[in-house]
């Protein structure tokens, strides 16, 4: 640019410099309002300063009171993903779990356990790394999953199979208010088909997406009980943003995905057998990890529908 040429009134965002950026983060694990008190009910180990907790002193093979489900759902908010070690509980026990949140879905493309109300994962070499990107569960619905709840069965030997996740809403604090701008009333695309799609023959890929036409949700998705904005978008199931080019779409997206690397919004969890992680799915991305070839891990999961996401 010449020294008398006029800088545009709009000037496009650097993403590449954006992601470069450096320096303090706003790491807060409440919304706004959230109730910040101590539990009564059970013992709660915080994992980090953002997201994730151990829970302690619960059985959940036992029967849950209204009061200890009101406490284990403030803890579910508050820290976005809850942790219980070593529960030896049976399918039916972890499926009425589950249910205590709501109606479980089933999964159109997924293995069932022992109900069709929870999916078996199964993973050996042959197998494995199909989970091993950040994501947030089954946004191709038109109201995806409220949360999920993850056991393991068989885990594989030194400490393989590790799953992290990310807290979404600590994702949206952190963009740049020009980002935030650019993105506020923007939708973005949904599909089943970059992913499972691509496993199915033609005739049943054309008849599932009948059955789940790909659907637009807003990228920046209000919780429907903390009033918290976050990230709502995911490299696996987010195709496009109508409301862009689609250089553009693309070079956005690419940004927001990557807000998911960033390490001060994760936690890791080391799996033991019968171990059960509970995560909000509206306020999260999560990663299984791919390093046990040849080992076998093992896990069921029931999931709990959801809202339409706003």
């Amino acid at each position: 640019m010449s020294p008398t040429a006029q800088a545009p009134e709009t000037v496009d965002i650097d993403l590449t410099a954006r992601w470069g950026l450096s320096g303090p983060r706003t790491l807060r694990r409440l919304a706004d309002g959230q109730d910040d008190r101590p539990y009564e009910l059970f013992g709660v180990r915080p994992l980090g300063p953002l997201i994730g907790a151990e829970i302690t002193g619960v059985d959940l093979g036992a029967p849950v009171t209204p009061e200890l489900h009101a406490e284990l759902n403030r803890a579910l908010l508050e820290h976005k993903v809850v942790f219980f070690r070593r529960q030896r509980i049976t399918n039916a026990q972890h499926r009425d779990f589950a249910r205590l949140w709501g109606e479980l879905e089933t999964h159109p493309f997924l293995p069932q356990g022992d109900t069709a109300d929870v999916v078996r994962f199964a993973k050996d070499a042959d197998l494995s790394g199909y989970e091993n990107i950040w994501h947030t569960d089954v946004t191709w619905r038109a109201n995806p999953a409220l949360g999920s709840v993850l056991r393991l069965t068989e885990v594989p030997p030194h400490g393989g199979g590790d799953t992290l996740w990310a807290d979404a809403g600590a994702a949206y604090d952190n963009l740049p208010d020009d980002v935030k701008a650019r993105i506020d009333g923007l939708t973005a695309v949904h599909d089943f088909m970059p992913s499972f799609g691509r496993f199915l023959p033609p005739e049943l890929a054309a008849a599932k997406q009948a059955e789940f036409p790909p659907v637009a949700h807003p990228i920046v998705r209000t919780h429907p009980e903390t009033g918290r904005k976050s990230l709502f978008v995911n490299a696996i199931f987010t195709t496009h943003i109508p409301d862009l080019p689609a250089d553009e779409g693309e070079e956005l997206l690419r940004y927001l995905f990557r807000q998911a690397f960033v390490p001060e919004y994760q936690v890791r969890w080391r799996w033991e057998k019968d171990d059960i992680a509970f995560w909000d799915n509206r306020a999260t991305w999560h990663y299984a990890s791919s390093d046990y070839h040849p080992h076998v891990r093992v896990a069921e999961r029931a999931s709990i529908v959801g809202d339409v996401p706003r």
